[in-house]
């Protein structure tokens, strides 16, 4: 009777505390995959909100991006393809030479990947607020050469700021190349605009964004760790020393 008893007691606490459980657990597991809690940070304080549809700024940004593509040659067209389909910290291997790639890179790969999930829960949230259309959408004589989307998604542009917070990351790791990483970083961004997908304001948006995010990332102990293994193996990688002088 005790045991029957006390099994019927046990049955009801896992039934009572399943639902708790499994809550837990599903929270732990999305936490698992991003190194900030997004819903602690008000992004949407941090940027003002997009120029309005025929505002005095948003034509004189239609007309930047004319003017951009009347401009641009065949090889800027093909280097915004190319970053079109890069959001990985890779896109920098331009600045850290040939050696610097995901095969040979598996930490600092995993590292790039969990930015990019943070950056992608960040910017896909502010898109879903703003729903600013994008500039092919607003002008339809633009002709844009590169992924086109029929939602209104453009503000912040999202691989401006893969970019910035990747591109941060890697200073971090190697500060030596400082300035030629950021100079990557602007061009990635600006090629959004060579693609004739975003609005300049979409770019600085996502820039202005970045500091802040990536102020917050430094304060995770996982990103922390994370970097400092990713450091590790890109230094090595590359034959610079394990000592930073900064």
């Amino acid at each position: 009777m005790v045991l029957i008893l006390a099994m019927t007691a046990s049955c009801a606490h896992a039934q009572s505390a399943s639902p708790n459980s499994a809550k837990a657990a599903m929270d732990a597991a999305m936490h698992a995959k991003f190194y900030l809690n997004q819903a602690s940070l008000p992004l949407d304080l941090i940027l003002p909100t997009p120029p309005a549809k025929n505002s005095a700024i948003a034509l004189s940004e239609l007309v930047e991006l004319h003017q951009i593509e009347e401009k641009r040659t065949p090889e800027q067209v093909a280097q915004a393809q190319i970053d079109d389909h890069e959001e990985s910290i890779f896109l920098f291997a331009s600045v850290m030479g040939t050696q610097f790639n995901a095969d040979a890179l598996p930490l600092t790969s995993a590292l790039s990947k969990r930015i990019r999930k943070d950056e992608s829960e960040a910017s896909s949230g502010l898109k879903s607020t703003y729903r600013r259309p994008r500039p092919y959408q607003a002008d339809t004589t633009l002709h844009p050469v590169c992924t086109v989307t029929r939602e209104p998604n453009s503000y912040p542009s999202g691989h401006s700021l893969s970019g910035y917070l990747l591109g941060f990351a890697l200073i971090q790791m190697v500060p030596e190349r400082r300035q030629q990483i950021l100079d990557r970083a602007d061009q990635f961004a600006h090629n959004r605009l060579v693609c004739g997908v975003h609005y300049a304001s979409d770019t600085e948006a996502s820039r202005r964004l970045a500091y802040a995010l990536f102020g917050s990332l430094t304060a995770s102990p996982q990103f922390q760790k994370d970097l400092a293994a990713a450091r590790d193996e890109t230094r090595q990688r590359l034959g610079l020393p394990a000592a930073i002088n900064r």
